[in-house]
């Protein structure tokens, strides 16, 4: 109550109003998320536009003039004069970027300076387009895994460790839903199809209240909305996959589709071996991202979007892996007057896999799924010209499967069913962002969230060791455990002058949906289960401080940050802890705390025919657990002290674009064997120290290149030229022991790397 207590003081000196409305694109009626809104005659003005393109800005009476810009866009500028409340709905038109390529703000934008949101990247397409990666693909996580403070998990992976955080403490969003497992081919791709994408925002520190269920980050992406004038279709032709891309509107200037495909087709090579086991392999994906949009006037729209997508890896009469992502998002956007916009969304998401074993006495079958129905409102409120707050609701109902296993007659693996579970996940929220002078802005806010596990079901409880203590048995929707966390949030940004400003933030999360997987990555058959009567929910305590600077007309930026986590009740499992399909997997699992800390350092050159970035992380991560150790803090499996990153991207001419990157990383923590024995004529290791080692460290280089085609009226195409680990260096993907074929009686360790060797790859790309 206080927040609009202090929101809603009356101003008696002098009448204000308001100008508000929506930002798009002048050629496809796309909103621009993000687009800056400021008045020329107060230089401490200024808002953006929301997720939605819908912004809203109150001063005093008077002539003014009010500039809109954002990335790629020319500025507009036009004169409104407030003697009452106007909306007004600006429309940007495209640059000619033929000689420079613009991967930031607009030149006067220097929202890093005055926002008091930290530990935030946003990324354009342009930005991932340019980046050179493995196969030609663009792929959104390989380029944020670029980014300070963000670590890739692993080479041919998608996975990413984010401040420390393992890979399931980011929440991954596609237009509002959740997406659990966010790979393609074990990693090689992403699940998101780039030519559907509209922007991406990654919060690493200060999370904003309308977020929460997640410790460590937010990846928010948009998909576009299709173009509300012209008809278009658009793709590309690769070596391995392909893409399209159809758009166009419903009813022009009012409605819009998209439907985006891509597959891949190393199947069909597969199916032309002369191996006979080669031959009968599987080996491809395919997604398929759609969306429709109806605006019924300027108060009132309507969005539809949906994902799926698929995977599909098997060997012949040996194995096969199945697995896939489905989401459906509705939302309607209502604009109840020029201070209050609200956004209201249906959402559901599914994460299914199923694995198969051919092999004679051995067949067998272990499928699992997750799926949530959620829903969501979210309301933003410009109070005046000094508040804007932003409140509301989440429910969100769970589903699990944890895992049923299926055999034939002859099978020696027996068939096994886990019971399912169901919970709501809830949250309210509350936030005001403060303009509490010209120099200090302050974000704060609350976020109430709760979980409930409900029945039916047989529940246990275990002590220390594992074992049973109790069990009970509960009925459908009976309340079996509830939890309730608070968890506040406070950002604070001061400009010290025009070019420079500190930031510090304090904010809790807490997660209650938790991944059980034995390794660093994500993998097909990741099992997910919720805070229960055993496993307490995860909480993470975040401080961070950073000094921003803008110079050289805003066209470089740099940002140094500093941050410390500290994280409860995480969980980890046994040492041969059994997670496939297991009723009492909570036996298997240990709890304790853990602690990550470090240093980012962040150097971006925005505009230019040459640009790109420069990030440094230096950190540590360390777990505590009772029962690994002796209760001592040992390193992360995703520790890694140091993480260097460049990308260059150079406009050699306006056909020609070139493009790298290098990456530098400390290896993996990692438990090595100290010690063997014979078990029975074969060689079993012992361990000591849990991740006491590390794997050699991780380099690369890696180039691109875009060839622009000649200029027609009706249709453009490309040529991207791409090379993957340029002078061939060996990073490794697994170490392994064994006894030694050649030395008796010493053990020695078998690197594998998956791209010993450069990978070259061509695409073309076409849009009509």
């Amino acid at each position: 109550m206080a927040l609009i207590a202090i929101a809603t003081i009356p101003v008696f000196a002098q009448r204000r109003f308001t100008v508000s409305g929506t930002i798009k694109d002048a050629a496809t009626g796309e909103t621009l998320i993000g687009a800056t809104v400021r008045l020329k005659e107060i230089p401490q003005s200024g808002t953006t536009a929301n997720n939605y393109g819908f912004y809203s800005l109150t001063a005093a009476q008077g002539n003014y003039t009010i500039v809109v810009s954002y990335t790629g866009y020319a500025t507009n500028e036009q004169p409104i004069q407030l003697d009452k409340s106007v909306s007004l709905n600006v429309s940007l038109s495209a640059k000619n970027q033929l000689q420079e390529v613009v991967i930031g703000g607009n030149r006067p934008n220097n929202d890093q300076l005055v926002s008091p949101q930290m530990g935030v990247e946003k990324l354009n397409m342009a930005q991932i387009n340019n980046v050179p990666v493995l196969l030609g693909e663009k792929d959104v996580l390989k380029t944020i895994s670029l980014l300070p403070g963000v670590q890739a998990a692993g080479e041919g992976n998608t996975g990413f460790f984010v401040r420390g955080g393992a890979s399931d403490q980011n929440l991954i969003l596609l237009d509002e839903a959740t997406v659990y497992n966010a790979s393609h081919l074990l990693g090689f791709f992403s699940t998101f199809n780039s030519d559907a994408i509209k922007g991406v925002s990654l919060y690493k520190g200060g999370l904003p209240a309308e977020y929460g269920g997640r410790l460590s980050s937010v990846l928010d992406v948009q998909m576009l909305d299709g173009n509300k004038k012209d008809f278009g279709v658009e793709g590309g032709l690769g070596l391995i996959s392909s893409r399209i891309k159809v758009e166009g509107p419903i009813d022009p200037g009012k409605g819009s589709f998209l439907v985006s495909a891509r597959r891949t087709y190393i199947d069909l090579f597969t199916k032309a071996s002369k191996d006979s086991v080669v031959k009968g392999s599987s080996l491809y994906f395919y997604d398929i991202n759609a969306k429709g949009n109806y605006h019924f006037d300027d108060r009132n729209a309507l969005f539809i979007s949906g994902y799926f997508g698929h995977d599909d890896i098997g060997l012949k009469n040996t194995f096969g892996t199945n697995w896939g992502n489905a989401t459906g998002t509705v939302r309607f956007n209502h604009i109840f007057s020029n201070k209050l916009f609200s956004n209201t969304s249906l959402i559901y998401s599914n994460y299914h896999y199923d694995v198969e074993s051919f092999l004679t006495n051995d067949d067998f079958q272990a499928t699992s799924k997750i799926t949530d129905i959620n829903f969501k409102e979210d309301l933003q409120y410009s109070a005046s010209d000094s508040h804007t707050l932003k409140f509301g609701l989440n429910i969100l109902h769970h589903t699990i499967a944890p895992g049923d296993i299926t055999s034939s007659s002859t099978s020696s693996i027996n068939n096994n069913s886990v019971e399912q579970r169901y919970g709501f996940e809830n949250a309210l929220y509350l936030s005001d962002d403060w303009k509490a002078s010209s120099r200090l802005t302050l974000l704060y806010g609350l976020r109430l969230s709760g979980v409930a596990l409900l029945g039916p079901g047989t529940f246990n409880t275990y002590d220390a060791a594992g074992n049973i203590t109790s069990s009970a048995v509960y009925s459908s929707n009976q309340l079996v455990k509830n939890y309730v966390n608070l968890e506040p949030r406070f950002s604070a940004s001061y400009q010290l002058n025009d070019e420079n400003s500190i930031k510090a933030s304090y904010n809790r999360n807490t997660q209650n949906i938790h991944l059980l997987n034995n390794s660093t990555s994500a993998n097909p058959t990741d099992l997910y289960v919720l805070s229960s009567n055993n496993i307490k929910p995860e909480i993470a305590d975040q401080v961070s401080t950073g000094w921003f600077k803008n110079f050289n007309d805003n066209q470089f930026e740099f940002s140094a940050e500093a941050y410390y986590k500290l994280l409860q009740n995480q969980i980890d499992y046994k040492d041969g802890a059994n997670l496939v399909a297991n009723p009492d997997v909570e036996s298997q699992l240990v709890f304790g705390s853990g602690r990550a800390y470090g240093l980012e350092l962040y150097l971006k050159k925005k505009y230019g025919r040459f640009n790109g970035w420069l990030s440094y992380t230096l950190s540590r991560t360390e777990d505590r657990f009772a029962a690994i150790d002796n209760d001592k803090y040992f390193p992360a499996s995703q520790d890694r002290t140091h993480n260097f990153s460049a990308v260059g991207i150079y406009k050699l001419n306006k056909r020609w674009t070139l493009s790298g990157t290098f990456i530098y990383a400390t290896g993996n923590a990692v438990s090595y064997p100290t010690g063997k024995y014979d078990n029975g004529g074969l060689t079993t290791f012992s361990y000591s120290e849990r991740n006491g080692y590390r794997e050699p460290a991780n380099n690369r280089l890696d180039l691109g290149a875009t060839l622009e085609g000649k200029e027609h009226k009706k249709y453009h195409s490309s040529w991207t030229f791409s090379i993957y680990n340029v002078y061939a260096h060996w990073d490794p993907y697994t170490i392994t022991f064994r006894d030694s074929k050649t030395v008796p009686n010493t053990t020695e360790a078998v690197e594998t790397s998956l791209f010993p060797k450069p990978i070259p790859s061509v695409t073309w790309n076409f849009k009509f």
